[in-house]
């Protein structure tokens, strides 16, 4: 009587520069450092890379300037908001930017993987597992106006073509982009973390 061999479990972790060992199905908030953050979204292209430029425009400096359109549409956001903004793209570091038609394929298997990885980001960073609706909004409100910039300066969509896709922005919060090295996008993520983490302790 044959036995038959169990095939071996697929590996569903990421080996970091750290060290960390995260897991995909069950992500630990032990497993999250911000240089692996900084790290990978640095190294990631916004728009599949089809951008202008020497240089790929990262997800780390999209992030950079979605929490400070944050801070322009509402002036009295807290720290621990502010860091919200910042990384509510994290996940990709791990699963990279995937475009939205794409998403739109993939359905639910997405955005259950992507949702329990924000969570453990969250958790790690002494946030809000999930991130409360009125403050979702206003991300998603910034997230569209730096998209609407992206698209024009550097993705070679026509004005007409954004605003109908992403809606005109209101004029104090148009971008001037220009996309920066890794090193400097790392550098430049990992600052304003800094800033922001620094002003939680003060309050705390």
């Amino acid at each position: 009587m044959k036995h038959s061999v169990k095939a071996p479990r697929p590996r569903v972790w990421q080996r970091m520069l750290s060290g960390r060992r995260l897991d995909l199905a069950n992500p630990s908030p032990m497993d999250v450092e911000i240089e692996d953050i900084a790290h990978g979204l640095a190294r990631v292209a916004r728009w599949n890379g089809q951008t202008r430029g020497e240089h790929a425009f990262s997800v780390a400096e999209h992030s950079v300037l979605v929490e400070k359109i944050c801070r322009t549409l509402r002036p009295d956001l807290t720290p621990q908001q502010s860091l919200t903004a910042l990384l509510h793209d994290s996940p990709e570091y791990v699963i990279g930017d995937m475009i939205s038609p794409f998403k739109a394929l993939l359905g639910e298997s997405y955005k259950s993987i992507e949702a329990r990885l924000q969570e453990a980001i969250h958790i790690r960073f002494g946030l809000a597992p999930v991130t409360p609706q009125r403050l979702k909004r206003l991300i998603k409100k910034a997230d569209l106006i730096c998209a609407w910039s992206e698209a024009i300066q550097l993705a070679g969509f026509s004005e007409d073509e954004a605003n109908k896709l992403f809606g005109k922005p209101p004029e104090d919060t148009k971008l001037r982009l220009k996309p920066k090295a890794v090193p400097d996008a790392q550098s430049t993520f990992l600052k304003r973390y800094a800033q922001i983490n620094k002003q939680i302790e003060t309050a705390t």
